[in-house]
């Protein structure tokens, strides 16, 4: 007979809990967040001529996001840790939000790129902080689904605040303000909201989730502790997380994250101008830049899913790292817009879903402290991809006339994430058998 620690009935029951109560709510935080980053492909469409810009410049002033998110990723991470996620993460949704409304007031270029930079720093510690804040929910062989469900807000909201961002673009000056103002300031409006809200809806951590049973709350706080390397160690923080920003397996992951994030962020920052050069209006645009966030969607969830079942996690990054590299080649050749839609498709669905999978790594080999900061050292080295990414495929058009050889670039750094990840896979492989072994003989 199974004991209350180890059964299944149990386990099922709080994963659905934490599925409907916890995941809904960030993945919603993570729409509104990803949208507020990326909507500036859309503005672009009247903001560019406005305010002066040139490819080269809306690259920089795209890509210049990450500059502040590295810069306060890591600091902003371990406040997190130390003050609690309730109040950090409600704390960054306002201020990005107010910063994110304040990009509608850019006068000029100098201007456009010191808001992105503000932008950044406000948001900082805000995707890894989540990601830190799944690890302390949900056991390990769950986390690369409920990381999957969280990340699929950033193609939802490409897949529905594309035709939101479309519409917006629509719109006639109003109250002396441009269509590209109104953009920004609409879709940052519900980031405050929710900043509010998030002091009242979100536990920092299980033993504040009046929602679990007792006996649920218990099983939860043994099953994290026995996965834990050190577990309950929370004394001597600043030497875990300093050993963690030079964890070589830290630094490669961070590697293999700065591929796919050049990849991500370049194509949402592109993408509505990539189908604008082929004269649709930015309505509709925004309805074919949903399609490829859409089947991104399924994709990332049904890969994830199997990565968990199989507790394989090296394969399930590289191979959609390859597909990726493949549409950014496609769509530096595609001209017809079927071809540029299904191009499009291939890197969303490639930079998408090769992210979740990574995810539960560090986990394997850092804990407390050092999770939090290597994951955030992780996404903020690895998001310095999100600004060459963008600003390369910017910078190759200005000279080249065209985005093939930006979309090339991007996709040679995305097959450099792949190589990295296979170089790395003995320890990767290695640390999912050691999980594997606790899991079946915990004692």
């Amino acid at each position: 007979m199974n004991s209350p620690a180890s059964s299944p009935e149990i386990e099922d029951r709080v994963v659905r809990k934490l599925q409907w109560r916890i995941l809904p709510f960030v993945m919603l935080l993570y729409f509104v967040s990803y949208l507020d980053r990326v909507n500036v492909g859309f503005a672009a469409f009247t903001m560019n001529k406005a305010l002066g810009l040139t490819p080269e410049m809306f690259g920089f002033g795209g890509g210049i996001f990450f500059a502040g998110y590295f810069l306060f990723e890591v600091p902003s991470n371990l406040i997190l840790y130390r003050v609690g996620a309730r109040r950090w993460i409600a704390r960054v949704l306002i201020s990005w939000g107010l910063v994110s409304s304040g990009c509608a007031f850019a006068v000029g270029p100098y201007s456009f790129y010191t808001l992105r930079f503000l932008l950044g720093a406000a948001e900082a510690g805000f995707f890894p902080g989540i990601v830190y804040y799944l690890s302390l929910w949900f056991p390990a062989r769950r986390r690369a689904m409920a990381i999957a469900a969280f990340m699929t807000a950033a193609p939802l909201s490409i897949a529905l605040g594309s035709p939101i961002s479309g519409a917006l673009m629509e719109l006639p000056r109003m109250a002396r303000l441009a269509n590209w103002q109104w953009l920004f300031i609409v879709e940052a409006i519900p980031a405050v909201a929710l900043g509010f809200v998030t002091l009242k809806a979100l536990a920092s951590t299980p033993e504040e989730a009046k929602w679990l049973k007792p006996e649920e709350r218990a099983w939860l706080k043994s099953e994290l502790q026995a996965e834990s390397i050190e577990p309950g160690a929370r004394s001597g923080h600043g030497r875990e997380a300093w050993r963690a920003l030079f964890n070589p397996r830290v630094l490669a992951l961070a590697v293999v994250y700065g591929g796919t994030s050049a990849g991500m962020y370049a194509v949402a920052f592109w993408a509505p101008l990539l189908l604008g050069q082929l004269g649709l209006s930015p309505l509709m645009v925004g309805w074919l830049n949903a399609v490829p966030g859409a089947a991104a969607i399924a994709v990332m969830v049904v890969w994830a899913r199997h990565s968990d079942l199989t507790l394989e996690r090296t394969w399930h990054v590289v191979l959609p790292c390859l597909a990726g590299c493949a549409g950014f080649v496609w769509g530096g050749a595609a001209h017809a817009a079927v071809a540029v839609v299904l191009a499009l498709t291939l890197m969303y669905i490639g930079v998408n879903a090769s992210k979740p999978t990574m995810w539960p790594m560090p986990n394997l080999f850092l804990s407390g402290a050092g999770a939090a900061a290597g994951i955030a050292w992780i996404n903020s080295v690895g998001n310095l991809g999100g600004f060459i990414g963008p600003f390369a495929v910017g910078w190759l058009k200005q000279r080249s006339g065209s985005y093939t050889a930006g979309l090339d670039a991007v996709a040679a750094m995305i097959a450099v994430s792949a190589g990295v990840m296979l170089l790395i896979s003995r320890q990767v492989e290695h640390g999912v058998g050691k999980a594997q072994v606790e899991e079946k003989d915990p004692a």
